[in-house]
């Protein structure tokens, strides 16, 4: 069993438990869920550098990242830097996060956020909303089609986006359907943890132009992304690089200065 298949195996047991706390009508009474939300594929749209900036303590590969800051300091210095949207970590086991570090971004910025979590259930896309995202993000590697076809259709009918994340040919031709906004393509490979940015430049042509084509993990340099820009990619997810640093806005904002 990869790590992936430990984390899905978790996700589903702490949903369970999960749903038997929080009723989903407690859910629904969040002063968020009515809140109008930020579109994200429209700002990479519009956008220059094209950069989402992530809050990460921790991941499975590098252990602890860093805990140094407040999630306040970390979001409010993305802002500020010119990110297009903020992808906040909400998975406790094996990265560190939690809904209030959804939460505690939402009291703080104004910009597009994404629940970055191992979706399996509705019950965490209804917590999305409630949390304040604005998008979530689905893992092609876990769900069947049917279950992208309904977790995505269930996503926009509470108007949140969606980000569809894939690692190989064979899952995005599984997953491409109209209630996707943005196709992202993992420069890492969940098994073997090896990252190569020829993933998301193989896979470039075989995006439909009517997403968003989003570049993740494994971006570091501003030569990345200009050898990402002429395949089409709008997006650029940035995690590590700004959080190893002593201040990852700080950070965000020279390397966004830069592009």
């Amino acid at each position: 069993m990869n790590i992936l298949d430990k984390i899905i195996v978790d996700k589903k047991r702490e949903v369970i438990l999960k749903k038997s706390i929080i009723p989903v009508s407690q859910l629904e009474a969040s002063v968020f869920f009515g809140k109008q939300t930020i579109s994200l594929s429209q700002n990479l749209r519009n956008s220059n550098s094209g950069i989402i900036a992530e809050h990460k303590r921790r991941s499975p590969s590098k252990s602890i990242i860093n805990n140094n800051f407040t999630v306040e300091e970390v979001v409010k210095g993305y802002e500020n830097a010119g990110a297009c949207g903020i992808s906040v970590l909400t998975d406790g086991k094996y990265f560190g996060g939690s809904l209030d570090d959804l939460l505690l971004a939402r009291a703080s910025v104004n910009i597009p956020l994404l629940r970055k979590e191992f979706i399996v259930d509705e019950y965490q896309i209804l917590e999305a909303k409630a949390h304040g995202a604005d998008l979530i993000l689905l893992i092609a590697a876990v769900l069947t089609r049917e279950e992208i076809k309904s977790l995505s259709e269930f996503a926009k009918n509470l108007g949140l986006e969606v980000l569809l994340e894939v690692h190989n040919l064979e899952e995005l031709e599984k997953s491409i359907m109209p209630t996707l906004d943005m196709i992202g393509v993992n420069n890492r490979n969940l098994k073997t943890f090896e990252v190569s940015l020829d993933f998301s430049k193989e896979l470039a042509e075989k995006i439909p132009d009517e997403f968003v084509k989003v570049s993740e993990s494994g971006i570091s340099s501003i030569e990345a992304i200009h050898e990402l820009k002429p395949y089409g990619y709008k997006g650029f997810l940035i995690g590590e690089n700004f959080m190893k640093t002593d201040n990852a806005g700080q950070a965000a904002t020279e390397f966004i200065s830069r592009i």
